[in-house]
């Protein structure tokens, strides 16, 4: 899929000698030591990205990273001093001023953080005012403005004015706002950054909700780790106007790249990250028809299991469980147990996007977690002992001590991460 919008090779230099600065760049000098020696001061340096239409693609950077000033030259609010950013391949670097205007109407939305709401004017007026802007007449306006108002919750506020509503209701106008014009592509300063914290989660949970539906393409700026890394498909940090790593939340708190990078996700909470799907790895199952209590043992030993799962066709039957599938294999002789009598048919499930933090119940069962479908079919398995040592940032000592063969009489066990890489789920 081609992206939706692609940054290429793009600085920002503000000062009247820009290629003096660039060319000092080129040959490795300090953003600090440039502006000390021209006056030149770096914005934004060597800024590459793409962003699929639908993704929420997260700037993160604290105060002076230059998130603001990457995000206003994307819709040509700043020109940049060099480098391209394309559009649907227009590139607003350097298109004309009748292409701009075009694009910012018809393709790009802005929300900010302070909200920018006129206080003499309606919600359902302020909702509109981009409308406006397009030249839209008034009915359609109204019609499309409570049909935004509606989608963040605020259709009966449509008459009242913004000293009568809360921050975080002021917000969703202002969210209301950039929606009401359809755009394609929406950018977001900080939005939620002047909101009290649990009015943040709030609207933090409410643009995922929307997003669900909407699918817009989203670039979002905040300089919060954990707001980044709750909404972001892809997460970009900036620092001194560069980017120092893109990727998921996942591979930004699994592999961070450097130790400015380190010290930002040293605290996150790894259970609010990580899902189900980080951790599940391919299924080993038996069938439930003709199978025994020694069909099952060989299974888990032959993969090092704890437990497997039963199938009756593409749906669970249940789990049995080694200890119970050997002793019962010992009593009544090779094999001559059916499986339907070792059989557990209260197991834990949880679907691929469930958060660690959120599997600490079901864990602590000690049985294997299965991962369903939303047909309710066995996709993985999420053991355990991966659940609390992902959490626990110990997915080493986890697949070491997994890695002894068991005794005779003693259960498998194997922790997921020290399954190949072939066995590993795929995304799910």
């Amino acid at each position: 899929m081609p992206a939706k919008l692609t940054v290429r090779d793009v600085y920002k230099i503000f000062g009247n000698a820009p290629q003096q600065a660039l060319e000092l760049l080129a040959r490795g000098d300090s953003k600090e030591a440039i502006f000390e020696a021209t006056g030149q001061t770096i914005g934004v340096q060597d800024a590459n990205f793409s962003v699929e239409e639908g993704q929420i693609f997260v700037v993160m950077g604290l105060s002076g990273s230059g998130k603001s000033t990457l995000i206003r030259m994307l819709n040509g609010l700043i020109r940049p001093s060099s480098g391209a950013i394309l559009i649907d391949g227009e590139d607003v670097a350097t298109c004309s001023v009748e292409q701009l205007r075009r694009i910012r109407r018809n393709k790009i939305a802005m929300v900010f953080q302070h909200f920018a709401l006129f206080p003499h004017r309606t919600i359902l007026d302020n909702a509109a005012y981009g409308l406006k802007i397009k030249g839209v007449d008034a009915a359609e306006r109204r019609r499309r403005a409570l049909a935004a108002l509606e989608q963040v919750g605020l259709a009966a506020w449509a008459d009242s004015y913004p000293a009568d509503l809360s921050g975080g209701m002021q917000q969703r106008v202002g969210l209301a706002r950039g929606l009401a014009t359809d755009p394609q592509i929406l950018l977001m300063d900080e939005p939620f950054g002047a909101l009290d914290p649990l009015i943040r989660k709030g609207m933090q949970e409410e643009l995922l909700a929307l997003q669900k539906t909407l699918k817009k393409t989203i670039v979002f700026i905040t300089h919060d780790l954990n707001e980044a890394l709750m909404l972001g498909d892809r997460i970009a940090i900036m620092k001194d106007g560069r980017f120092v790593q893109v990727g998921t939340a996942q591979d930004i708190v699994s592999n961070p790249a450097d130790d400015y990078v380190a010290a930002f996700v040293a605290d996150i909470d790894r259970g609010r990250v990580f899902t189900a799907e980080n951790v599940a790895h391919r299924p080993a199952v038996v069938p439930l028809d003709d199978s025994t209590a020694g069909d099952a043992v060989k299974t888990m030993e032959d993969q090092n299991l704890n437990a497997v799962y039963v199938m009756d066709g593409n749906q669970i039957a249940g789990v049995v469980t080694y200890q119970q599938a050997a002793a019962a294999d010992r009593e009544s002789g090779p094999s001559d147990v059916p499986i339907q009598d070792v059989l557990i048919t209260d197991y834990p499930t949880t679907d691929p996007e469930t958060q660690l933090a959120d599997l600490y119940g079901q864990a602590s069962t000690g049985l294997p977690i299965a991962v369903t479908d939303a047909k309710n079919r066995l996709v993985g398995v999420v053991e355990p002992e991966n659940v609390f040592a992902q959490i626990s940032s110990d997915i080493q000592t986890a697949s070491t001590e997994a890695a002894a063969p068991p005794a005779a009489d003693a259960a498998p066990e194997t922790a997921a991460a020290d399954r190949p890489a072939s066995e590993k789920l795929p995304a799910l």
